[in-house]
């Protein structure tokens, strides 16, 4: 079953993750494309279809509906589902596609552990954030901090940030039996406040970010 993660998360949440080893032709035979989506389809090229349609099998299996809930967008481009409360966020890295849902502001970000990301980290992560890498753990740290970053991004959602400006990741030691971890994003007067949960699943490193429901104003 190409469906191989479907948890539950605490105090109320969902994670799912799917395994694409399907064609586009069995996708399009199961999911109920609304004329919308079917637009938006047409533009798409290549792999990413597959990876497109895949993250919405797998939302509309999560959701338990008989019948599928339209993907849309707010008027920053971030996605919702149409007619339901909770919040989703997609990835897709690979072969793999991750969903969340909450009903608070959630982001997620999945990525396949690649060498090269040691090359641009100086362009997402803050010096202060470098001090804190450590040397045995240093690739799937670097893949935390810029998860977690993306995954913070998303759960914004209105684009207007920089990595390395806007976004903190506070110190934290690596430990996947924990996989704990916070940040914040600075902007202006606000400072959002996430918790940041992350994975390694096979060669991936899999995160996800839940916002805390206060903001605080800087002085």
């Amino acid at each position: 079953m190409p469906l191989f993660l479907h948890q539950h998360l605490e105090p109320e949440g969902e994670l799912g993750l799917w395994r694409i080893n399907e064609t586009e032709e069995w996708f399009l035979d199961r999911l109920l494309l609304y004329p919308g989506e079917l637009r938006q389809l047409s533009s798409i090229k290549g792999k990413k279809r597959i990876e497109w349609l895949a993250v919405r099998q797998l939302v509309h299996q999560m959701s338990g509906r008989e019948k599928r809930g339209a993907f849309v967008k707010d008027e920053f481009g971030k996605p919702y589902l149409d007619l339901a409360d909770w919040y989703i966020s997609i990835s897709h890295s690979h072969n793999l596609a991750a969903a969340i849902a909450s009903p608070v502001s959630i982001g997620i970000d999945i990525q396949f552990l690649v060498g090269k990301i040691e090359r641009i980290a100086h362009k997402y992560m803050r010096p202060e954030e470098m001090q804190n890498l450590g040397q045995a753990n240093r690739l799937e740290q670097l893949h935390i901090y810029w998860g977690a970053k993306e995954a913070i991004f998303k759960a914004y959602g209105r684009r207007e940030l920089e990595f390395k400006k806007n976004i903190f990741i506070q110190p934290f030691s690596f430990d996947l039996e924990t996989g704990i971890c916070y940040g914040q994003i600075y902007k202006d007067s606000l400072i959002q406040d996430y918790k940041i949960h992350y994975r390694q699943v096979e060669d991936y490193m899999l995160v996800y970010v839940l916002e805390n429901n206060h903001q605080r104003q800087s002085i």
